[in-house]
């Protein structure tokens, strides 16, 4: 392996550490990343999930697409938890990447549904990937409040 290069138990390499790479408490490891600022020479994900206003496809990359808009909270969240859910069960084995237009609010939402499905409490989530991933992850009150509401039982079925 190199320079922090994750491997699930088959062997198959996942995002290695480094910007944008989040490691959830079960050791997987998930992307968040701005779309406004393109892929650049950064690898592609095998799945993305993008909590944005509008189908950000055509891309050469699987992914879904949570209906989303900026500063808000995902408008159907069991299509959100649904989307979410797979990104969480394939990071185990795949390069999934969740984003939104800038990378914070938004990404930081996906992130914390994944961090509660990986064991987190809604209560501690926020905090959690203001940590790992940016201070300012999760920028509204009514984020916050989405996400302290997250069905954590419901989630980790």
């Amino acid at each position: 392996m190199t320079g922090g290069e994750r491997r699930n138990v088959d062997g198959v390499a996942t995002w290695e550490q480094g910007a944008g790479v989040v490691e959830l408490p079960d050791g997987r490891r998930v992307r968040g990343r701005g779309l406004r600022a393109g892929l650049g020479d950064r690898a592609a994900p095998d799945l993305g999930v993008y909590l944005v206003g509008a189908d950000p496809g055509p891309l050469p990359w699987e992914h879904r697409w949570v209906r989303c808009g900026d500063f808000r909270a995902p408008r159907d969240p069991d299509a959100a938890f649904t989307a979410l859910r797979e990104a969480y069960d394939r990071a185990d084995a795949e390069r999934v990447e969740v984003g939104c237009g800038g990378g914070v609010g938004r990404t930081g939402l996906a992130l914390c549904v994944l961090a509660v499905v990986g064991g987190i409490a809604p209560d501690d989530a926020v905090a959690w990937v203001r940590e790992r991933h940016h201070p300012r992850a999760v920028e509204t009150p009514w984020q916050r409040r989405w996400v302290h509401r997250l069905p954590a039982p419901a989630l980790r079925a």
